[in-house]
């Protein structure tokens, strides 16, 4: 039987590593692999650069102090460690644990508001801030933007419209200026989300947000106007229509921002 101290790390020691959660044998082990796995090397920078850009995206939360409710969370998480350790060989567990922890810390957050119409309900602000994070998350990106390509557009398509159950349309932005990344799955609070990022000539990004909003689809909730929020000079304007959630993301100031998002709506 192998020595598990001199074993091949695995996934879990890789989200360690990132995480600084290793002892110096281990680290030592993880960073021997990494030196002759490309690919290895490969996801633990983009876990890091995830982190970073979360982290930056609420460093005025960092000293603050743990609220009471994530101290239990973390008592019980700390209770369950066989259910812990399987969580942990999902591929991407590092940026899936920060960007959880920044949404759910992050409604401590005072988030600007221009509301037009009925006031945006709590699932639809949660829904505009995991477009924000994810916008901060990957728009920064620059070997891995997106998960498929522009030039596989029929493919995204096809594939986020099965994964969210809906058909979806990607809209044409070329008038503005901004031509078609690609796309990518993400998870959210009320089930998977897509994220479609544009970007022009100089290389500003923005992305596109879609997903169901729990309780968004009856009376009086079938459409409701645009609403803006502001976060770490993340602009975006978002809306829903019949039960779905739609958010268009970018640092570009608010008129531009609502220009884009008043084209996409229309095409959809």
């Amino acid at each position: 039987m192998k020595d598990e101290s001199t074993a091949l790390p695995d996934d879990a020691d890789l989200h360690a590593y990132v995480d600084g959660q290793l002892d110096a044998d281990r680290r030592a082990a993880v960073e021997s692999r990494l030196a002759v796995d490309a690919d290895a090397a490969k996801r633990v920078r983009e876990w890091t650069e995830q982190r970073d850009a979360l982290g930056a995206l609420h460093a005025d939360l960092l000293d603050e102090p743990i609220p009471e409710h994530l101290l239990h969370a973390g008592e019980l998480l700390h209770h369950r460690s066989s259910r812990l350790a399987r969580w942990q060989r999902w591929g991407g567990m590092a940026a899936a644990v920060l960007v959880s922890f920044a949404l759910g810390w992050g409604a401590n957050m005072q988030w600007q508001a221009n509301v037009a119409g009925v006031a945006a309900s709590p699932s639809a602000s949660a829904f505009a801030r995991q477009a924000v994070v994810a916008h901060a998350v990957f728009s920064p990106e620059v070997r891995h933007p997106v998960e498929v390509d522009a030039k596989q557009q029929e493919h995204l398509v096809q594939w986020l419209s099965k994964r969210l159950n809906r058909p979806l349309k990607l809209p044409n932005l070329a008038a503005t200026g901004y031509e078609l990344v690609g796309g990518r799955l993400l998870s959210g609070g009320g089930g998977p989300r897509a994220q479609f990022m544009y970007q022009n000539t100089n290389g500003e990004r923005i992305t596109l947000y879609v997903g169901a909003i729990d309780g968004a689809g009856g009376k009086g909730m079938g459409e409701t106007a645009f609403r803006f929020t502001s976060e770490a000079g993340v602009q975006s304007f978002y809306w829903v229509d019949q039960g779905y959630g739609y958010a268009l993301s970018g640092k570009l100031p608010r008129q531009g921002l609502l220009i884009l998002a008043e084209s996409v709506y229309k095409q959809l």
